[in-house]
């Protein structure tokens, strides 16, 4: 299959080598920074950078658009498309839906999205098998189309409807964006010390895998805020306390372990 992507992002860098691996051609990387897009093309086997959203002439039969949540509709509005040609965008939180503005100009497309449940990082390769792929089109077809790409890729494959896929991105910031800036704020919390960051690691590590391990990770829960042990909490509040943001942030998370494990 010929393929285009959308984008010069972390998404585009890390779907556009997984797609290649995977015997699929991508013919093109599309960026309003041409530059960019030749970021990602220079790394392919046969790739054009175009700086032009008119694909009239293009050969790929699939567009993937791995652009920011709020350029989907702004793209999806302006793109041009050879007949008959596919259109599927990456976001976890924007609804199939959004696509539809297409229509107005290729009205014979057809619509999905193909979400990869991860952290991507520009220049930093993942296990792409490992990686699920939340997939779902316009039609019971489109999503056959999808789920047969989808699976060249990745190992993990789910059917996913645009509801659902908005509450597991929800729970994925949770999971991955909120944890890892609690990381960096224990960070901060040594670097005022002078105190290093690397003695953490290995309690990051066992608590991670302690969490996915557990039937539920609230059983493992542990720590002050859970065991009620005031005298160190206020210890932790001293310590903060010229601090407002940090200090609402333990508050907070403090409030809601004990809410939990009432």
């Amino acid at each position: 299959m010929k393929i285009s992507i959308i984008g010069a992002g972390n998404i585009a860098w890390h779907l556009a080598k997984a797609l290649e691996q995977a015997d699929m051609d991508i013919i093109e990387v599309y960026s309003r920074d041409r530059r960019k897009a030749k970021s990602i093309t220079q790394e392919l086997y046969q790739s054009d950078a175009t700086n032009s959203l008119n694909f009239k002439d293009s050969e790929a039969e699939l567009f993937v658009m791995a652009v920011s949540d709020n350029a989907i509709e702004e793209v999806a509005a302006q793109i041009e498309l050879p007949e008959e040609s596919i259109l599927i965008h990456t976001s976890g939180s924007v609804p199939l839906e959004v696509l539809e503005i297409t229509k107005k100009m290729n009205p014979d497309c057809i619509l999905g999205v193909f979400y990869p449940l991860m952290t991507f990082t520009k220049g930093k390769n993942v296990a792409f098998r490992t990686v699920p792929i939340c997939i779902e089109g316009d039609t019971s077809e489109t999503t056959h189309i999808l789920s047969k790409i989808a699976k060249k890729v990745s190992n993990e494959v789910y059917e996913v409807n645009s509801q659902d896929r908005k509450v597991l991105h929800l729970a994925a910031v949770f999971a991955c964006n909120f944890t890892n800036h609690l990381f960096a704020l224990s960070k901060e919390i040594l670097n005022e010390e002078g105190l290093n960051f690397e003695i953490l690691k290995p309690l990051i590590s066992e608590t991670l895998n302690k969490g996915m391990a557990a039937k539920h990770p609230a059983e493992v829960q542990t720590g002050p805020a859970v065991r009620r042990d005031s005298n160190t909490i206020e210890t932790h509040r001293q310590l903060i306390k010229d601090d407002e943001d940090l200090l609402k942030v333990y508050d907070t998370l403090t409030e809601s372990i004990q809410d939990w494990h009432k």
